[in-house]
């Protein structure tokens, strides 16, 4: 997945090779990002079916070949048909690889550091991607970057092959239907999820944008652009590592902090300051995320802990559509607001995304709550925790 993240600075260079303008670019990652949240709904349950690792390492030889194949795109449109294949490959990676970390750990504590960990050096993944793909971008061409990934994501299936056991299945026989019926039944579980889509709107939706932001306020290369975008996945490798350590010692405020900071951090990245102003900002707003993120999927994953394929697909489903959504509808924001108006709105969802999680996870999962329970709850915890 790392492509789609590199994608952020080369967009620039994708726009100016095919002469259409940065919206109509970005339309390549919408096209990824669709794919991956609508085939995530099938590779849950195959996951739990076939066995986890088998359905991580056929969808990594996938993305390996189309990946590849990107780099020769003769046009817009059949970048984003290729772009939306490799999509459709990756919506298995992330997912399944959460779903295999839960069933490692019970403890909540260890269960969220290392599912952090794991989103951490995802994200720290695709920060080095955004400067990789400027890099490559700089000294060869946007091509350089898909072909170097396809690459690279080869040898990973190679290293699948030799160093991991490939498990049997939990489900003795593939049943969609039977899959997702708990799931849709379980009232907490949906409000849960639904969550990411408002994640994915605010976050997603914004970043794609951000490249081609710091290059017009800033003047640098897309080497230097990339470099800087690092800091977001440098802050969501960090704080990962430590979302449980933090959840167990503020509880559920910490959901509401994070929004908070969200909207801080995408407030003064939208009022341009300077440089040295949205250093910090991009920090925050990685570690907003990060934390959001994982306490949402953690929980999540509390509801049916024997079905956790099902559970990340329904996560990462929410999650990557609301993305794909958010980068679709921010092309006209940026049309009419501006890049201000576009990184305020996506500060006010990641924003609304805490308050809600608070809300939600915090105070409103126990049984019994009404609206005055709730309401009292919640000045308790505002004012006691």
């Amino acid at each position: 997945m790392g492509d789609n993240y590199a994608a952020s600075p080369i967009l620039v260079d994708i726009a100016a090779e095919f002469s259409v303008d940065i919206g109509t670019a970005a339309m390549t990652v919408t096209a990824y990002m669709l794919p991956f949240g609508l085939f995530t709904i099938a590779f849950g349950p195959l996951a739990d079916r076939f066995g986890k690792v088998r359905v991580i390492t056929t969808a990594a030889l996938g993305t390996a070949i189309f990946s590849s194949l990107a780099a020769g795109a003769f046009n817009i449109y059949s970048l984003g048909a290729l772009r939306a294949v490799n999509g459709a490959f990756a919506a298995a990676i992330l997912p399944v690889t959460i779903s295999l970390i839960g069933d490692v750990y019970e403890e909540p504590k260890s269960k969220m550091n290392s599912i952090g960990t794991v989103m951490g050096m995802y994200f720290l993944g695709a920060a080095a991607a955004t400067a990789i793909g400027g890099g490559l971008s700089f000294i060869g061409s946007w091509r350089i970057v898909y072909l170097t990934y396809g690459i690279a994501e080869l040898i990973l299936v190679l290293l699948l092959y030799k160093f991991l056991t490939f498990e049997k299945g939990t489900m003795d026989k593939l049943s969609f239907r039977v899959a997702y019926s708990d799931a849709i039944s379980h009232p907490k579980l949906l409000r849960t999820v639904a969550l990411l889509s408002l994640v994915g709107f605010a976050v997603f939706g914004s970043f794609t944008y951000l490249g081609e932001y710091l290059v017009q306020k800033t003047g640098y290369n897309l080497l230097e652009v990339g470099l800087i975008l690092t800091l977001f996945g440098l802050a969501a490798f960090l704080g990962g590592r430590r979302v449980g350590t933090l959840k167990k010692k503020i509880g559920s405020k910490i959901l509401f902090i994070a929004g908070v900071l969200g909207l801080i951090s995408l407030l003064t990245i939208s009022y341009w300051l300077g440089i040295y102003f949205v250093l910090p900002a991009l920090f925050g707003f990685g570690l907003s995320f990060v934390i959001l993120q994982v306490t949402i999927i953690t929980t999540a994953q509390q509801y049916l802990p024997e079905k956790r394929g099902t559970v990340m697909s329904l996560a990462s489903f929410n999650m990557f559509i609301g993305g794909a959504v958010g980068i679709f509808i921010n092309r006209t924001i940026l049309a009419r607001l501006s890049y201000q108006g576009l990184f305020m709105i996506a500060g006010i969802a990641i924003f609304t995304v805490g308050v809600l999680a608070f809300l939600i996870i915090g105070l409103f999962s126990k049984e019994g709550c009404s609206a005055m329970d709730c309401l009292l709850r919640l000045y308790r915890k505002l004012n006691l925790d």
